[in-house]
């Protein structure tokens, strides 16, 4: 049984939907368990879905259903961003927590515990993780080392002339924004935006909000995963968007047990799109396995 916020909190949670309804039903009636008598504002943009998705979103009552109209094709991390500053445009709480539709909240006190991170004498800007899934140590500290090495070797090759890529960072600086947590007041007093230089919405915000010395609170997958699940890229792998071998199409099939669409995916409107799967996703299993995320 999942734990409910016993009191009302200053906080508004949005999410931006395309084309996942499996991912976002699940998301959403796990979300309203949560937060029954908690009066949190609940903000889904729909990035002009035009599928099962959309219909389903117009029948809840519980929550600020924004449809988002693009004239023009563009890419899908600046159609999420764009959606995010829409959102934020009506948010009037003075946090706001960022959710995707492939992040499963089993114990709503994560909100309460990533609030806390901002009791002190100093504003903070936000808290996140900088991994988007709990890898455990021995992984984690491989993945680094391996990266290390790549780097620098290209960097090496590069010095020497050789014909190598540009090297990338080794080592994770923004955060994730399956589950982040910003302060909107911040962001709105500062005339700052998610979508902002062609990133990764959060991205040069988070950098922005460094340079004004505002503090970025960090939280580990360990301690994040304990109340959540998130399936890395689990909108594009349901749609199809990778191959059947990719490692996120297996860790979509192994937390959801429900098998993708082939990938037969089409450029439409800026965003890859396939067939929806209206399917149910077994949120027991999902439970189940929640320390077996695999990379």
């Amino acid at each position: 049984m999942m734990r409910q916020l016993p009191t009302q909190a200053n906080y508004s949670i949005v999410l931006v939907n395309y084309k996942s309804h499996a991912l976002t039903k699940t998301c959403l009636d796990l979300l309203y368990e949560g937060l029954i008598g908690t009066g949190v504002p609940v903000f889904i943009v729909d990035n002009n879905s035009g599928d099962a998705s959309i219909e389903y979103l117009r029948t809840l009552k519980w929550i600020n259903l924004i449809e988002r109209k693009s004239a023009l094709p563009e890419a899908g991390n600046i159609a999420h961003g764009r959606a995010l500053d829409l959102a934020l445009e009506q948010v009037e709480t003075e946090y706001v927590f960022l959710l995707h539709t492939d992040t499963f909240i089993h114990d709503a006190s994560v909100f309460r515990m990533m609030l806390d991170q901002c009791d002190g004498p100093r504003e903070v800007a936000a808290v996140g993780c900088l991994e988007q899934l709990d890898r455990g140590v021995a992984r984690s500290t491989w993945r680094l080392a391996s990266r290390f090495f790549k780097h620098y070797t290209r960097r090496s090759l590069l010095a020497l002339g050789f014909n190598a890529r540009a090297p990338k960072p080794y080592k994770e600086v923004h955060l994730k924004s399956f589950c982040t947590l910003w302060n909107a007041r911040l962001i709105k007093k500062h005339g700052l935006h998610f979508q902002m230089d062609g990133d990764n919405p959060g991205y040069a915000l988070q950098d922005r909000m460094t340079a004004l010395n505002y503090p970025i609170k960090l939280i580990s997958p360990r301690k994040i995963f304990r109340y959540l699940d998130h399936i890395q890229s689990g909108t594009v792998s349901a749609m199809g968007g990778y191959s059947a071998s990719h490692r996120r199409v297996k860790m979509y099939y192994q937390l959801t047990q429900v098998k993708p669409i082939k990938s037969n995916a089409f450029e439409s409107e800026g965003h890859i799109t396939a067939l929806e799967q209206d399917l149910p996703l077994d949120t027991a299993m999902l439970a189940k396995s929640r320390a077996r995320s695999v990379e």
